[in-house]
């Protein structure tokens, strides 16, 4: 219902800003109907963690986080919540992320906090106001000469009251002197009042308060001012105002504004903040009392604490508080979310600048006809095959082999192959094709029906050396592997579990490369692959020799990781280099995904077929 009717409505450069738990599944129904509009998303409850979200049924789960990441940023009040909905994207979804940015697809989202913040001048100027006068002589007038602590909140679990009241409870009985000199006035503000639970709820919360009342209370004095109603504006501020003592203590809450409420009203610089540290709010209000609300004896604590408070270190860190809480107001916040959220829309259009549209396709096409000599270089693995758990079955397959044959039987044309496979791979899957082949990144080359050569002398005296550090941390993560080529070295973690694996990446690079640092070796980040490979060796070094030998009016080359940037970078100006994915790169033109690249060769495969130029059949693979 709300897409549609926010459809209905959307133009170009709109921005959809969608909040909260109950429109979880809108950002991607949105994205999925209008790919190009910024959407923004902020959950203004915690996110829970890891442990707490996997027990929803999995399609339950993976359809919420699907959903929220349909939107280009994604909002939370914490950094604890942000990291929890990373962990759980990466667990459970799969897609790691790098400072925040999560690659879905084609569709690059980022997760990151923004600390809601309130108005705070219409709470501070408020309390100027003559209504909110006239209530603050009358609450003053109801307790003179009591100090007095406010506990204000919706009836709902979360909220902590019944721990707070018996918190306030264990200050009276650990406290006799200050019997009659401090009186809580506690609102319960009506929320769900027909369902059962927060019934049961109220009526622990009635029977609590009378129970405190009736054992401590006496003839002059009564401990709990109750009342379980709605508080009209002027009545809640001059309730900050006069209020010695705030008392928040959720036992779980996204923000809490109410503690930023309170500061804000608070304009003679007095009072004491004691606020759960469960509560958002407690990340950004450190000078208030943290307390954990699940420990009465601590709320009992806090309150003693806070009564005794001087009032020039309460003014000390109510101004600290209220500097940084005008700072970052509700304005403020809400400028910040739309700015980020655009950010993140030109980032995506940075990367989408290189895309290559239809009209620089045709553009290639024509170019591709045209000329009379072409090379074209192609990765393998993420470019023309997708990836797999298992490389040993990444084969290609019956239309990838057509349609390089095609390619490499026009006589215009030098296709090379170019890849991290051990060269008895490459033999095996194209030996009998018509193209060239490089393996290991480089170490070997094959020119079409030629034999295998070393490109350059090699050594791998440092492989029994790294051999059982790979090995060490392939035992350790389930998943893991190691795969020994002639001149290098790779750990897969493509199926291991997606956080464990993407820490551990991070580790084992971080000991190769000092463990290397003296040795003829060299570290590689790559695809789900940690790889060492004798230095000296890179693709860009392999494809010199075509690029420097022959006169080529058309060049192409196409691969989707870090190991192909050495080839982009060699390439001439005119050259079309194309990147696969979304990760930065220095080539010229981007393609989504692999499905791309063999669309666009079989384009190119039947322009060969046009001119006639490719008329032998294809061979049978052995």
């Amino acid at each position: 219902m709300f897409c549609k009717e926010i459809l209905k409505i959307l133009k170009p450069g709109d921005v959809v800003w969608v909040h909260d738990y109950h429109l979880m599944l809108l950002p991607k129904m949105l994205r999925d109907k209008a790919p190009d509009t910024a959407i923004g998303f902020f959950l203004h409850i915690p996110f829970p963690s890891y442990e707490v979200f996997r027990l929803l049924p999995s399609r339950w789960r993976k359809a919420i986080l699907e959903g929220i990441l349909g939107a280009d940023l994604i909002g939370f009040h914490t950094h604890d919540y942000t990291q929890y909905f990373a962990k759980c994207v990466v667990r459970i979804a799969g897609h790691e992320n790098n400072m925040g940015r999560i690659k879905v697809g084609d569709h690059l989202a980022k997760a990151d906090t923004f600390p809601m913040g309130i108005d705070f001048d219409k709470f501070h100027t408020a309390a100027y106001s003559p209504e909110v006068v006239g209530k603050i002589e009358e609450i003053r007038s109801t307790l003179p000469g009591c100090k007095i602590v406010l506990s204000i909140d919706r009836l709902d679990y979360t909220k902590g009251i019944l721990n707070r009241l018996r918190g306030y409870e264990v200050f009276l009985e650990r406290s006799p002197d200050w019997h009659g000199k401090v009186t809580l006035i506690a609102v319960v503000v009506p929320s769900r009042v027909k369902v059962e639970h927060y019934q049961q709820m109220k009526k622990q919360i009635d029977e609590l308060v009378g129970k405190i009342n009736g054992r401590f209370g006496s003839v002059n004095w009564t401990p709990i001012l109750y009342s379980y109603r709605y508080i009209p504006f002027e009545e809640l501020i001059a309730l900050y105002k006069t209020s010695d003592i705030a008392l928040v203590t959720p036992l779980r809450d996204g923000m809490n504004l109410i503690a930023k409420e309170y500061i804000a009203a608070k304009t003679d610089g007095n009072g004491v903040l004691i606020l759960s540290e469960m509560a958002g709010a407690s990340k950004a209000m450190g000078e208030a009392v943290i307390i954990n609300p699940s420990n009465v004896e601590e709320i009992a604590d806090a309150l003693e604490e806070a009564l005794k408070m001087p009032e020039e270190e309460q003014i000390r860190r109510n101004e600290i508080l209220r500097t940084r809480i005008k700072g970052y107001d509700v304005v403020r916040w809400a400028e910040d979310f739309i700015e980020a959220t655009l950010e993140v829309k030109k980032e995506q259009e940075m990367l989408s600048t290189m895309a290559l549209d239809p009209l620089a396709c045709e553009v290639l096409e024509t170019n591709y006809r045209s000329a009379k000599k072409r090379l074209l270089f192609l990765d393998y693995d993420g470019t023309l095959v997708p990836f797999s758990n298992d490389p040993k079955s990444a084969i290609p397959g019956k239309e990838l082999l057509e349609t390089l044959n095609a390619l490499s039987l026009d006589s215009r044309n030098e296709v090379v192959l170019i890849s991290g496979r051990d060269k008895a791979v490459l033999q095996k899957w194209f030996g009998k094709l018509n193209l060239s082949l490089v393996a290991e990144h480089g170490a070997w080359v094959k020119k079409k029906q030629d034999d295998w050569y070393m490109l350059t002398p090699l050594s791998v005296s440092w492989t029994p050396m790294v051999m059982p550090i790979m090995k060490r941390y392939a035992d350790r993560l389930p998943g893991a592997f190691v795969e020994e080529k002639e001149y290098s070295l790779v750990w897969h973690y493509r199926a291991a579990d997606p956080e464990v694996a993407s820490v551990k990446a991070r580790e084992i690079t971080d000991d190769l490369v000092n463990f290397i640092a003296n040795m003829d070796a060299k570290v590689l980040r790559g695809n789900k692959i940690v790889e060492v490979r004798s230095a000296g060796i890179n693709k860009g070094m392999a494809l010199m020799p075509w690029i420097s030998e022959g006169d080529f009016d058309f060049i192409l080359a196409a691969g989707d990781d870090s190991t192909d940037e050495d080839m982009f970078r060699v390439l001439p100006e005119t050259a079309y280099s194309l990147k696969v994915g979304n990760s930065e790169s220095c080539a010229r033109f981007r393609l989504k995904n692999q499905s791309n690249v063999l669309e666009l060769m079989e384009k190119l495969a039947m322009e060969c077929s046009a001119t006639g130029d490719s008329v032998t059949a294809m061979p049978t693979s052995s």
